[in-house]
């Protein structure tokens, strides 16, 4: 239903399309009304939180009214790409959104709104991370009764926490295809949400894709779910760190910005983050 337009017949600015994935509240709600301050028309927000909380953020907050139909979601499971789905249809409504980025309550902008904006708007890639994992936890969980539709040479791993261009989210919202198969075949310990779009976009939109995502974690400590940052851990050198500390490609050049967002972030790192907000960040007062 969404058109499929190369040009628009008027003029337009683009926005980005912030959709929180959350389980409820939203913590770090400050730090992010200071990021859209003084940008309105340039983006817009979407939130999914569980069906059980019924708590609406106050009529002055960017986030009021925000909320779309949403479902229980799990961890893991197909439910989780369900409320991806459910988030990229909503945003597609807006035909003006033409960048669509996932979060969590955990996470936190790295940058300020406006080298955020230009740097999606400008990228000519989408961010998905995508991989080809050899060991148990990567190729071990594919599933030979996906075949045709998918083979083991299509398999592929990657972050939920991603960003497209519209192009690959009006495919990923009319997908009849390849999420059937998923949704029937990848059972634990196969997670569908570390696997179907990292496989649908290497297999349909390889060479518009970076295959790597634009969300940083932390992974080193080990175990099922990545490191947790509190209050103490919050720096000005441990955040350029994230911020400056890697090398990567943008549109063809070398670039040392290669994260604009990070999780996971406890909320009591949310003052510490506040006083960094403008020295650091950039953020209007």
């Amino acid at each position: 239903m969404v058109p499929r337009i190369s040009e628009y017949p008027y003029n337009h600015k683009p926005k980005v399309a912030f959709m929180f994935l959350t389980r409820g509240r939203l913590p770090l709600a400050p730090l992010w009304e200071r990021f859209f301050k003084g940008h309105k028309g340039l983006y817009s927000i979407y939130l999914h939180t569980s069906p059980e909380f019924p708590q609406e953020p106050p009529e002055s907050s960017v986030f009021h009214r925000r909320r779309i139909p949403s479902k229980a979601v799990q961890w893991g499971k197909a439910t989780m790409i369900d409320a991806e789905r459910r988030l990229l249809a909503n945003a597609l409504l807006d035909f003006s959104n033409e960048r669509f980025v996932v979060l969590s309550e955990t996470c936190i902008p790295l940058f300020n709104f406006t080298t955020i904006y230009n740097y999606l708007i400008k990228s000519n890639l989408s961010f998905v991370g995508s991989f080809d994992d050899p060991r148990h936890i990567g190729r071990g969980r594919y599933n030979k009764r996906m075949f045709p539709t998918v083979s083991l040479s299509d398999w592929r791993k990657g972050s939920q926490w991603f960003e497209i261009h519209q192009k690959i989210a009006i495919e990923v919202v009319s997908d009849v295809k390849f999420y059937p198969v998923f949704n029937d075949h990848c059972k634990a310990p196969c997670y569908m949400d570390e696997h179907y779009l990292p496989t649908l976009v290497t297999k349909l939109y390889l060479a518009i894709n970076s295959n790597t995502s634009i969300t940083w974690v932390d992974w080193s400590r080990g175990g099922a779910h990545p490191t947790k940052f509190v209050r103490k851990d919050v720096s000005e050198e441990f955040l350029n760190r994230i911020r400056y500390g890697f090398n990567c490609t943008y549109n063809g050049e070398l670039s040392n910005v290669c994260f604009l967002f990070a999780r996971k972030f406890h909320p009591r790192t949310l003052k510490p983050l506040l006083k960094l907000a403008a020295t650091l960040f950039g953020f209007d007062p």
